[in-house]
């Protein structure tokens, strides 16, 4: 099990578990390994892109990342507050080696993170993370570099200029005539996303949009969606638009104020690209947490749809290795593979309005496709995560689950990557049904 990394980088309360001393160590390990990896012949030094959100730790790790990357002999090209799809694209861009956010993403503000991002722009698969662990255990192996061997630092002032024009290139369609409302966290996307929507011909309306360092996620943004969907009513906007504090996912309301979920978005967008000849092999990737109705929706859209665990890596993993156009979670997080090599909420929402524009249809007739079928989580706390895999009468109670719900719902065992925590979630055609089997597998489970 990794010791540092989680399933999108090293995350922490800020200055107490993520501590500059480790932000340092993981920049400078970092660059090490990935300029071991990288494509250039040497010559050059390592090339990283750093930006951040707008949350009050960002700016110490920021600075803790920067001495990391000039330690180990990288030049930094600093890119301020952006949303990290922004940064993932700059990395790609500038022909970086690597990418470093700070930002923990929907996570609270006391909260703070380190996301890489390989030469590229992609996020590290786990043999390139684990080498990272392995080089901040093991330490400097080699002299550091002195001198004009140092790296340097420069600021990449027209990178958020650059990224708005990337996005404008990539939206299919014009939004006029469409009244959206932008809720922005109070984070990273708070700079870009009114210029953004408004050049797109979208009459915009940004809430939660002035960052103080402290405010991100508070209230507001993709985990705090009920207070949009009373915006949404008050403005009389087509829609509302739910990002994160670093605006990678995105959610949606509709003009009635009803939630759009990940599952209804990628839907809409599968079978949008479907109907242009544009999905690749007419398949979409999901995780095993999207919803039955959206594998049903698909499934009546002629969409196949391949499943990967939970997080957005995995999401891009299967797209890239099956050549796929299309995939995303019920989170939000969705990638386009022609203009992103991660989930991007600032292009979701673009292609998502750029539906509604194409077909003339409200957003509620777009998302009525998935017919979500009720959901239950249970949380199981559990002295050991791998006997209870391992367990024959949890087998046994999952196996009865399966056959008592046939086709008309699931049911799924996720361990928790953190804790000792198992999560059993059912869907049934009933929320009583899920309820009661949910309850029953629980208890086998707590047993163990």
């Amino acid at each position: 099990m990794a010791k540092y990394f989680g399933t999108d980088g090293v995350r922490g309360r800020a200055n107490a578990d993520l501590t500059p001393e480790l932000a340092l160590a993981v920049a400078s390990a970092a660059a090490r390994v990935l300029a071991i990896h990288s494509t250039h012949d040497g010559a050059a030094r390592p090339v990283a892109v750093v930006g951040r959100d707008p949350r009050v730790s960002s700016e110490m790790l920021e600075a803790a990342v920067v001495a990391g990357l000039t330690s180990a002999g990288a030049d930094v090209r600093l890119a301020g507050v952006l949303p990290t799809p922004a940064v993932a694209y700059l990395t790609a861009l500038y022909s970086a080696d690597l990418g470093v956010v700070l930002s923990a993403s929907h996570n609270p503000m006391p909260d703070n993170g380190v996301k890489l991002f390989a030469r590229g722009g992609h996020k590290l698969p786990d043999d390139i993370e684990a080498e990272i662990e392995a080089e901040i255990e093991a330490g400097w192996r080699a002299p550091r570099p002195t001198g004009a061997a140092i790296g340097r630092v420069t600021v990449a002032e027209d990178g958020a200029a650059q990224y708005v024009e990337h996005l404008l290139a990539s939206a299919p369609t014009s939004l006029a005539g469409i009244k959206v409302v932008v809720d922005c966290a109070n984070g990273a996307a708070s700079s870009v996303a009114g210029e953004l929507f408004s050049r797109a011909g979208a009459e915009t309306i940004v809430v939660a949009g002035q960052p103080n360092g402290e405010n991100i996620n508070d209230g507001v943004g993709s985990t705090h969606i009920d207070s949009l969907s009373q915006i949404v009513l008050r403005y009389r906007a087509d829609l509302g638009i739910a990002l994160d504090g670093d605006a990678d996912r995105c959610l949606a309301v509709d003009a009635a104020g009803t939630v759009v979920d990940g599952d209804q978005i990628l839907a809409i967008c599968a079978r949008a690209l479907k109907d242009r000849s544009l999905l690749a092999q007419d398949t979409v990737v999901a995780t095993v947490m999207s919803n039955l109705g959206f594998h049903h929706a698909m499934r009546d859209a002629g969409i196949k749809v391949l499943t990967t665990a939970v997080g957005d890596r995995y999401v891009l993993e299967s797209l890239t290795s099956n050549g796929l156009s299309l995939g995303g979670e019920q989170s939000g997080h969705v990638i386009f593979t022609d203009a992103a090599t991660t989930g991007d909420g600032l292009l979701t929402a673009l292609r998502l309005m750029s539906c509604m524009a194409t077909s003339g249809r409200p957003l509620a007739e777009l998302a009525a496709i998935v017919q979500r079928l009720p959901q239950v989580m249970i949380n199981v706390k559990v002295a050991d995560r791998e006997t209870v895999a391992a367990s024959p009468d949890v087998r046994a109670a999952v196996s009865a689950a399966e056959a008592e719900l046939g086709e008309d719902g699931r049911i799924l065992l996720r361990p928790s990557g953190t804790e000792q925590l198992v999560r059993v979630m059912v869907e049934a055609a009933s929320q009583e049904r899920a309820e009661q089997i949910a309850r029953r597998v629980s208890e086998v489970v707590s047993a163990v």
